[in-house]
């Protein structure tokens, strides 16, 4: 992983897609998974689209996997000191001005490629907080951390406490709510027209803390010439009080950027598992 980090970052999205559809031949169960979602949420298009976008997905999860390292690892001449702008913010004013708040900042993401670079590359600027989730390999979990202490401070996501006192202390936070949810933790509303258990922990946490929420947005360049981090101003009149509103707020955000580069999303999750009924029938495969 530390040798890939300093591959040359036009090796990364010259390697990255053969890699990727080379994981998806060796894992068909992730295949399968990316094309029902992609049907579900996709139906009015034609079926030559679903799967063009299907190849183009894995394709880009394969330049994932290596910015991942190249995140990591590489040195500041090949990231954010490349010439042109690698990391191009905009709407920084919007972060700058929620954070003048005083009460901390939810920064308000969903799974897109690759949270690692995009976090590096926003890091650089504003110094922030990550929720992650701790891994279940003893090995991997020291790597990650230590990979991603270099950058920014992190709180694992069931540290509730700790998370509050990121936010009482006037700090931003980094989060993304757009996977399934337990039944336990979930509101189900709409995502692409069918009930999905999402987490309600952002109208929660703005609830009980009066933080911002700023949503924050990464795209990778079409012309493989670095990454555009969009930060768009504060949600006024959040959280409403009402709690199935709000969190359907949050899905609708994702949507608009799934449809502006829907292959840029994380599409191998399966977020539609959790069904409103457990009588209601599966949508994935079993195993």
């Amino acid at each position: 992983m530390r040798l890939c980090g300093w591959l040359p970052y036009s090796w990364v999205l010259r390697l990255g897609p053969p890699l990727g559809r080379l994981y998806a031949l060796l894992v068909p169960r992730r295949r399968e998974i990316a094309r029902i979602n992609i049907d579900l949420c996709f139906p009015e298009k034609e079926a030559a689209w679903r799967k063009e976008l299907l190849r183009r997905q894995f394709d880009n999860l394969g330049i994932a996997f290596l910015e991942v390292p190249f995140a990591w690892w590489a040195p500041r001449s090949r990231c954010e000191d490349r010439p042109g702008g690698f990391g191009r913010i905009h709407g920084l004013e919007h972060l700058e001005a929620a954070i003048a708040r005083g009460r901390g900042v939810l920064l308000l993401s969903a799974h897109f490629n690759s949270p690692e670079l995009s976090g590096r590359l926003l890091g650089r600027q504003v110094p922030f907080v990550a929720l992650y989730r701790k891994s279940n390999n003893p090995v991997m979990e020291r790597v990650v951390y230590q990979a991603r202490g270099q950058l920014l401070e992190q709180v694992e996501r069931r540290d509730v406490r700790g998370l509050l006192r990121a936010l009482k202390a006037g700090k931003v936070v980094w989060y993304a709510v757009d996977q399934n949810s337990s039944r336990r933790e979930a509101v189900f509303v709409d995502f692409f027209g069918t009930p999905a258990s999402t987490n309600a922990a952002t109208a929660k946490l703005a609830r009980m803390t009066g933080a911002a929420v700023v949503p924050f947005h990464a795209v990778r360049r079409a012309d493989g010439s670095g990454y555009d981090l969009h930060l768009e101003p504060a949600w006024e009149d959040f959280p409403s009080g009402d709690l199935e509103a709000d969190t359907l707020r949050v899905n609708r955000l994702v949507e608009k950027w799934v449809r502006q580069t829907p292959e840029q999303y994380l599409w191998i999750h399966r977020r539609f598992r959790t069904r409103p009924n457990r009588s209601d029938p599966k949508i994935y495969p079993v195993k």
